[in-house]
């Protein structure tokens, strides 16, 4: 079987805000007030929790990876009580997802986001019974770019891990196809999409309508 395999954050969904808001509520405990804002971070937000709080001291002028590390297992409480408030799913996902579904492929979703939350956010999106697997950072010893969750990924679809291809939204995502030797497909709507030419994926995403013909084109008919 041949599969197609979603990153989360900044690919099917829209995430930023509830990230940048338990982001928000570390900096508060550390009494700086809000920090970071969706007009200017959400990019960073879909890099993960780290990635935030190292954004956010830096601003202040106070980076230390140790205050990173204590006030992560914070972030995550603080994202795992509120995770669905401002999250939205992009326009078109779960169509091209149904379609893709009706012409045969397996779906599912490869994720750096821990697995629990990232099964409480489909499950709250009411999303996740579309989806035929779900590997997440801690799913595996590895996550990506490390290319073993992917394969994981189209493993538990029943698919053949050669003929899949990822659709994601970053360097990682790219970086992690082609560590597969397998195609990747960037979108171009989240907060980096013009960034995502200069990546040189094997397709770039304007518009979810486009995505079964373009999954056709690299990986062939599911037939």
């Amino acid at each position: 079987m041949r599969t197609v395999v979603f990153d989360l954050d900044g690919t099917l969904a829209d995430t930023s805000g509830d990230l940048l808001a338990a982001a928000n509520t570390c900096f508060r405990a550390m009494g700086h007030g809000d920090v970071l804002s969706v007009a200017t971070d959400a990019g960073t937000a879909l890099r993960g929790g780290k990635a935030m709080l190292t954004l956010g001291l830096t601003r202040l002028g106070r980076m230390d990876a140790a205050v990173v590390e204590a006030y992560y297992p914070m972030l995550l409480e603080a994202y795992g009580a509120a995770l669905d408030h401002h999250t939205v799913l992009y326009p078109g996902a779960m169509d091209a997802v149904g379609a893709l579904r009706d012409l045969g492929y397996g779906v599912g979703i490869c994720t750096n986001k821990p697995e629990a939350l990232a099964e409480k956010l489909m499950v709250s999106l009411g999303a996740r019974t579309a989806f035929g697997a779900l590997v997440g950072a801690d799913t595996l010893p590895v996550r990506k770019p490390d290319p073993e969750p992917l394969f994981e990924t189209a493993r538990r679809l029943g698919g053949d891990p050669a003929k899949t291809v990822l659709i994601g939204d970053s360097d990682t995502d790219r970086n992690t196809a082609r560590a597969a030797g397998v195609p990747s497909v960037l979108v171009t709507f989240g907060p980096s999409g013009e960034d995502m030419a200069a990546l040189k994926p094997e397709a770039l995403l304007h518009d979810y309508a486009d995505l079964p013909d373009i999954v056709q084109g690299l990986i062939g008919r599911n037939s």
